[in-house]
């Protein structure tokens, strides 16, 4: 039997062959190839961004789960979904083999721990959608946790790098992202893992798109926790309102940071009426905008 294209070895001379400089290109280039297998995935992609877009929508929880490197890569994306696009923690869980690291240190055998991951799926409810992650796409942890979550009612994205592997056979949505060989045999936080990372980028910010929360290419929904965000938030407001810092930084302040909101105070809405506008809009500020007086129709589109 073959082994699958994460565990063989890129072919051409070795990395370990070539000068220092020789395999500083050979690793580029491999991660370049790897960003390039996720290109015919985009359709599948997409078409998970917007279940997960429904899911947050309708009030479930997005679920990432994954081991090793994979679980590296679920970590980075969904700990940045809060400060960019503004979705509350509550909704967000990550299931990790051995649970997060925080001493450098990720055990090999917590991949093959199926009862952790039978109980940690004990929190994955009805409607939730759940992106579970293996670059060999048979990890017992992984494979697991996706079982479980079928059997809740819940929707589940599995992401592989070797075609025709059980989670892409039992996943509701399959992306496979046939990354080459890796330049080190089995070490797939190198091509594997770039491309998972792309991919679990790509999901998630055409998420945040569907769920309105990018209008004109800015983060309209971030959470301005720190001095450089704030300055981020004012500068939005002045710039997609077309007011003033002050009267910006205003708008903010009546509306306790939130720009979405203090972009339509900024321009003349009371903040009752911005909440009640981005409500009945499901929070697509451009609807919201594009529903003020003529006069200021047109500035917003």
């Amino acid at each position: 039997m073959p082994l699958p294209r994460t565990e063989t070895v890129s072919p051409g001379p070795h990395i370990d062959a070539r000068s220092t400089l020789g395999a500083a290109a050979f690793l580029l280039d491999g991660q370049v190839d790897a960003i390039d297998a996720v290109r015919p995935a985009i359709a599948a992609i997409a078409k998970c961004a917007l279940k997960m877009a429904a899911a947050i929508r309708e009030g479930h929880r997005l679920h990432y789960a994954a081991a090793g490197s994979s679980g590296l890569m679920a970590l980075a994306d969904v700990s940045e979904l809060r400060g960019t696009f503004g979705i509350e923690s509550d909704k967000l869980r990550i299931h990790m083999a051995g649970g997060v690291p925080v001493d450098a240190n990720m055990p090999g055998d917590t991949e093959d721990d199926d009862r952790a991951a039978a109980q940690l799926a004990k929190g994955i409810h009805e409607g939730d959608v759940v992106i579970v992650l293996t670059a060999s796409g048979t990890t017992p942890f992984a494979l697991a946790i996706a079982r479980a979550a079928q059997g809740k009612g819940t929707s589940v994205i599995g992401i592989a790098n070797n075609p025709g592997t059980p989670l892409l056979a039992m996943a509701d949505e399959a992306v496979c992202i046939a990354t080459p060989p890796e330049v080190i045999a089995g070490s797939t936080r190198l091509g594997a893992g770039t491309a998972q990372k792309a991919a679990l980028n790509l999901m998630s910010t055409l998420m945040g798109i569907e769920l309105g929360h990018v209008y004109r290419g800015e983060m309209v929904n971030v959470i301005a926790d720190n001095a450089k965000l704030v300055r981020r938030a004012v500068g939005m407001v002045v710039r997609i309102a077309d007011v003033s810092a002050d009267a910006a930084e205003a708008a903010i302040k009546q509306t306790g940071g939130r720009v979405k909101p203090a972009i339509l105070v900024a321009v003349g809405c009371t903040p009752e009426e911005a909440a009640s506008l981005l409500e009945q809009s499901n929070g697509q500020l451009g609807d919201c905008l594009n529903s003020l007086s003529p006069r200021k129709t047109n500035t917003f589109t």
